[in-house]
């Protein structure tokens, strides 16, 4: 008999987890495993990528207005959900006003906890395995029956600042804990030492064959007139990313003498902020905002050099697609980077600091010899990992 597994999720908007589970569930044997995906809001671009042996469940009303604004939550009739929102965001800003957190990261457990005892059943099946694939974890803790459950960790919790006292009692209750890399449990345990039992590693899967094939389905040509240098990156609009910085970034480039053009895929709520850096530093002709698009890999397949300015990464799953595409790359010296990046042999990693970044990208751009040495090493090594979805089959037994 099929073991059978449930798989919850936010939404299926284009971003490094959401493209990891696409991932995931392209690699899952369906000879042996019966997978039902929980969307809570039926929305974004990934959507059409399911695989068509999965059984995407029904979209449940309450679950789609967790996210949207309390006003339209309320007119749909959900009161105790939207005065549950409300009840949160009053607990939050008492932590704040005690604590001062340096980011916002802890509402969203605030939220959870307070909304997640408002939300009907998903179903009355029993699975054998329940993964949670992004935080905060409550409703596959609380909403869901299996026999065990995994809850995933994607970010560097180094760089976030969460209430660890409300986010114990959630990632207690899971048999395990699914960290996408080395550096990202070390950063978790510093938080959650008590936790260490329960973590295994399970890389983002992803297929170099999926990435390739994308890649052309369709044609871009970005101008390549004589020593233009079109550099790309790919990311949601948050301070992790680092995009504010581009455009200072880019100036320092061009003025060593570079003729370099920077483009952008991605969306998020930061726009408003890169445009106006954008304008500050005089880049409006050599910054290129691309917007979201549905298929980045053609873009990507395109670009001279793919450079990841984060602040700071779990694990970068376009870095990790750049090099599937035998892309030259720069990534900055994020805490995680090494541990995705040989520098100088799949890659280099640069200083986070501005200048000192834009010095780095400067000699990587003028080391052709060093651009045509790591793209020839990165053609002749795989970049997969489907196999990493053996790990999950291991945690049913």
């Amino acid at each position: 008999m099929k073991k059978k597994i449930f798989i919850a999720i936010h939404y299926l908007e284009i971003g490094g987890a959401e493209i990891s589970l696409i991932g995931l569930l392209n690699a899952i044997d369906y000879t042996q495993y019966d997978v039902d995906l929980f969307v809570y809001s039926h929305r974004g671009e990934l959507m059409k990528l399911i695989p068509p042996q999965v059984n995407l469940l029904p979209e449940i009303p309450a679950y789609s207005s967790i996210e949207k604004p309390i006003a339209e939550a309320l007119k749909k009739g959900f009161f105790k959900l939207s005065l549950a929102r409300l009840w949160a965001k009053v607990q939050y800003n008492q932590y704040v006003k005690k604590n001062q957190p340096s980011e916002g990261s802890a509402v969203f457990q605030y939220v959870a906890d307070c909304v997640t005892p408002t939300l009907p059943t998903i179903n009355e099946k029993e699975y054998d395995l329940a993964i949670s694939f992004l935080t905060p974890h409550n409703i596959v803790r609380d909403k869901v029956n299996a026999k065990k459950k995994i809850a995933w960790i994607h970010t560097d919790y180094s760089y976030i600042d969460v209430d660890v006292n409300k986010e114990l009692p959630v990632w207690s209750k899971f048999n395990y804990i699914a960290s996408v890399s080395e550096d990202v449990t070390k950063s978790f345990l510093n938080r959650f030492p008590s936790l260490k039992e329960k973590i295994v590693l399970i890389e983002n899967i992803l297929s170099p064959a999926f990435v390739r094939s994308r890649a052309k389905q369709q044609k871009i040509d970005f101008p390549h007139e004589k020593n233009r240098i079109n550099l790309l990156s790919i990311g949601r609009f948050t301070e992790a990313k680092n995009f504010d910085n581009v455009p200072d970034i880019l100036r320092r480039i061009r003025e060593d003498g570079i003729n370099a053009y920077w483009y952008i895929i991605g969306y998020g709520g930061a726009e408003s902020l890169i445009i106006s850096k954008i304008k500050e530093s005089g880049m409006e002709d050599y910054i290129i905002l691309l917007g979201k698009q549905e298929n980045p890999y053609p873009y990507l397949d395109a670009a001279d050099i793919y450079v990841q300015p984060s602040r700071f990464e779990g694990k970068s799953v376009t870095v990790r697609e750049a090099q599937m595409l035998c892309k030259p790359l720069v990534v900055t010296n994020y805490r995680t980077a090494p541990s995705q990046v040989n520098d100088g042999v799949d890659g280099v990693i640069v200083p986070l600091e501005n200048e000192s970044c834009a010095k780095g990208i400067v000699e990587f751009i003028r080391n052709i010899e060093l651009q045509e040495k790591i793209g020839s090493y990165l053609n002749v090594h795989d970049y997969g990992n489907e196999n990493e979805v053996q790990k999950i089959y291991q945690l049913l037994y």
